[in-house]
């Protein structure tokens, strides 16, 4: 039997904005603005750029809108889905996507609510240690002895990848998400989010965009 989705949030609009600070020494931080709209069904928008990416929990389908080319492409649900710590650095997350399965050593921490923007948020954060590859063993002759090394710098310890993400208690709704680790920081910012009901035509496909195949 197919999984259940979950149960629809309340219909909801925000803008928002993504600031990714790279860790190299000075990398300009890039920002990615979007807003998100969800129905009463669950089914959700994102718009950024000049790409819509509508995905349906129902039917468990993607449906990508290239508004240059005027091209549409509906994709099954990834399955499964490819395990990943919450709110990795990338594209703006996916609402309705079903959720990654939990990663080996992550920690979950409550913190508890908070007012932001004027309305309650709860917060969670995610921890997932930092890891380590394989030493691959030194090629060395047998019964050569190896040369003495020079004293070097002690190595920094590997950090973890620390996320932590605000929902708003009423709205279901993710306000305010950072993620911090080796690659920088990425902060996602929703605001001005406001209860109610998109237009059905928010989630149809434009008349005359051509249908094409998968990839």
């Amino acid at each position: 039997m197919a999984p259940q989705p979950p149960p629809p949030h309340p219909p909801a609009c925000a803008d928002c904005v993504t600031t990714l600070q790279q860790a190299q020494p000075g990398a300009a931080p890039t920002q990615t603005p979007f807003k998100m709209s969800r129905a009463a069904d669950g089914t959700t928008r994102l718009d950024y750029g000049a790409t819509s990416v509508i995905t349906n929990p129902v039917t468990q389908q993607m449906t990508l809108l290239d508004h240059v080319n005027k091209e549409v492409r509906v994709l099954p649900f990834p399955k499964p889905p490819m395990p990943a710590p919450p709110g990795m650095p990338g594209a703006p997350g996916l609402p309705g996507m079903p959720a990654p399965p939990p990663m080996p050593g992550l920690q979950v921490k409550d913190l508890g609510k908070r007012m932001l923007d004027g309305q309650e948020v709860e917060g969670r954060a995610y921890i997932l240690p930092p890891i380590t590859p394989p030493t691959a063993p030194s090629a060395q002759l047998p019964g050569a002895p190896g040369l003495p090394g020079a004293p070097g710098m002690p190595a920094k310890p590997p950090l973890p990848t620390v996320s932590e993400v605000w929902t708003s208690t009423s709205l279901h709704m993710p306000v305010l998400s950072t993620v911090t680790g080796p690659f920088g920081k990425q902060t996602c910012y929703c605001k001005n989010a406001v209860p109610g009901e998109p237009h059905p035509s928010m989630f149809q496909i434009p008349a005359g965009y051509k249908n094409l195949a998968p990839r």
